[in-house]
């Protein structure tokens, strides 16, 4: 390379890529390789730790559904043997140790019934007409007395409601009867509907035929018949063999060997006959004869998963793009420092073009100085021409296009001061402050009415025990409204959604009317009883009250001349009560008197 290519442009620019790309290579290579590596064992890490958290919670819930069952099953084995034939053919004792059962094990079991082998229940005690009930031709009742022990699967049976059956065999009088119990099912299906993770994470429990026992998962649309297939196809899982009958299981043995040894838990990834990728969770349930299954959309499963991946690939390819635009700016900063120190080194050995270089240098010092004084000057006339503008008066006009880029915001704010101006003012301020005679039954009906589709929605029934006969009242209609609609929008809230009842009732007492509001809410607690009227104190989570209704209410109360107080117990309820005077009814009963 001949001097004038080693000192030309096109010299520098290569020497700048060269550069470039070496930096860039040198410093991509092992962010790559280790994010590539970092992110490849952290998927299969997580993955794993998803499996097994997955995995564990389906084997507790396992080990508590069957516990569950045979506590239940090992309790009727119990009556049985402790019970007479005498005691549990009686229907009176029946009953009673019926509401023993209930008693111990929170309504679990809905009823007890004696059946003799002929299949008629000759002793029942539960809330359904079942007493002298055939079951010869039932399904449950052939297997129960093939064995001495036998849970059913969730069938609809006599009663039409989905339940199943806990049965035991025993001799009694030379005979063999079977004392079967339901369990509530509600109370069964509860164990496994608690079971839920993410948005699409769901258990269920099948039989080995596909059919529910529990309620169906989120999924409705779930074909269990190809769930059964697929759980086949992968190998795991014992079936029961179709020439063993099934009365010569030992139920009992079974459900507390599963509790206290769990089974086999397998977890295996398919998808559904939609295209849905989903990853299952199974094992079995009641020696076999259940399938528990957790089911969770593999987007949801591993959701945080994928959002850490796309946060690493956001992070290398930032970093990736700062590496590139640091590698060209550094290379282009040496070189010209090279191309600099390459120019210093000619001029130094060529005397003869001093002068030049001493101007080369000059013209570079202006440059830099043009360079800086150009956005400092654009910086200093438009900071002189905003105040140029405020001081001069200018017509606002002329600037409309500057002006109108802080108009949005101002509307926007604005309205958001209006929105809290007005709670703060409708303490003081009310909508409609005429006064006029107001019957407060037919505006107790009217708030009833408005507030009867929001209590029905929170399973809250708003009753009515309004006086008969009561006199008008002085004041304004949208004032009163108010105050009874914050005081049973109160009740309804207290209430959440657990349900209950809020009762408003009326009446004329002590020359005045009573109007109370009473809710079986949680109550009050007396350390806030105190306070509940000032402005802006509330006990509602952030951004659902403002603690102002009270405070309106109270202020329209006393502008009538009325008087308001509050009864509150904790986890019993609370009620408000307001009289109001009647005008003119003193005069009236004085005069009477007199």
């Amino acid at each position: 390379m001949n001097p004038e290519e080693l000192h030309s442009p096109r010299y520098y620019r290569t020497l700048t890529r060269s550069m470039a790309a070496i930096v860039i290579l040198v410093s991509m290579t092992p962010l790559l390789l280790i994010s590539a590596v970092s992110s490849y064992q952290f998927h299969y890490s997580f993955q794993s730790k998803v499996e097994a958290q997955l995995k564990e919670m389906v084997q507790k819930h396992q080990q508590t559904i069957d516990l569950y069952l045979s506590e239940k099953l090992g309790e009727l084995r119990l009556v049985a043997r402790t019970k007479s034939f005498a005691e549990l053919s009686d229907n009176a004792q029946l009953a009673a140790e019926l509401r023993h059962l209930q008693e111990e094990f929170s309504g679990a079991f809905v009823d007890l019934g004696l059946v003799a082998d002929n299949g008629v229940q000759s002793a029942y005690a539960g809330p359904f007409p079942l007493r002298n009930a055939d079951y010869s031709g039932s399904a449950w009742f052939r297997r129960a007395m093939e064995s001495e022990f036998y849970i059913s699967d969730v069938f609809l049976g006599l009663r039409g409601v989905p339940h199943f059956i806990v049965a035991v065999r025993q001799k009694w009088e030379g005979r063999q009867w079977i004392l079967r119990a339901t369990i509530d099912f509600m109370a069964f299906n509860s164990l496994v509907e608690n079971i839920r993770i993410g948005r699409t994470g769901s258990a269920f429990i099948i039989n080995n035929q596909g059919t529910f026992q529990t309620g169906p998962p989120r999924d409705a649309s779930l074909d269990t018949r190809w769930l059964v297939q697929a759980l086949q196809a992968q190998g795991r899982g014992s079936k029961v063999p179709s020439g063993t009958p099934e009365g010569t299981r030992t139920p009992l043995r079974s459900y507390w060997s599963s509790a206290i040894m769990p089974g086999k838990v397998t977890v295996f990834r398919h998808a559904d006959p939609e295209g849905v990728d989903a990853i299952y969770v199974s094992t079995r349930l009641k020696g076999g004869d259940w399938i528990l299954i957790y089911r969770q959309d593999e987007a949801d499963a591993f959701s945080a998963l994928y959002q850490t991946r796309r946060l690493v690939v956001f992070i290398v390819g930032a970093g990736g793009v700062a590496i590139i635009l640091m590698a060209v700016l550094l290379s282009r900063r040496i070189v010209r420092h090279i191309e600099q120190a390459d120019h210093e080194k000619e001029v130094m050995n060529d005397q003869v073009i001093e002068a030049g270089k001493l101007a080369s240098i000059g013209e570079l010092a202006a440059g830099i100085a043009h360079e800086i004084n150009n956005p400092v000057a654009i910086m200093v006339e438009e900071a002189g021409w905003i105040g140029d503008l405020m001081r001069e008066g200018e017509d606002p006009r002329d600037n409309r296009g500057e002006i109108a880029k802080s108009l949005q915001q101002i509307r926007t704010q604005g309205a958001r001061c209006k929105e809290i101006t007005h709670k703060l003012l409708s303490f003081a301020r009310k909508i409609d402050p005429t006064m006029r005679e107001v019957d407060l039954n037919d505006l107790v009906r009217e708030v009833a009415s408005l507030s009867e589709q929001r209590a029905r929605y929170g399973n809250i029934e708003v009753e009515l025990d309004l006086g008969e006969g009561l006199p008008s009242l002085e004041g304004s209609p949208s004032e009163l409204q108010q105050v009874l609609l914050n005081l049973v929008n109160n009740a309804i809230d207290a209430m959440g959604t657990r349900g209950g009842k809020v009762r408003v009732r009326t009446a004329y007492e002590n020359e005045g009317i009573r109007l109370s509001v009473e809710d079986n809410g949680e109550g009050i607690p007396k350390a806030n009883i105190s306070r509940i009227f000032d402005p802006f104190f509330t006990t509602k989570p952030v951004g659902k009250g403002t603690g102002l209704g009270l405070s309106i209410i109270y202020g329209i109360v006393k502008k009538m001349g009325g008087e308001i107080s509050v009864e509150s117990e904790q986890n019993v309820g609370t009620t408000f009560h307001v009289r109001f005077p009647v005008p003119g009814r003193k005069g009236e009963s004085d005069a009477s008197e007199a």
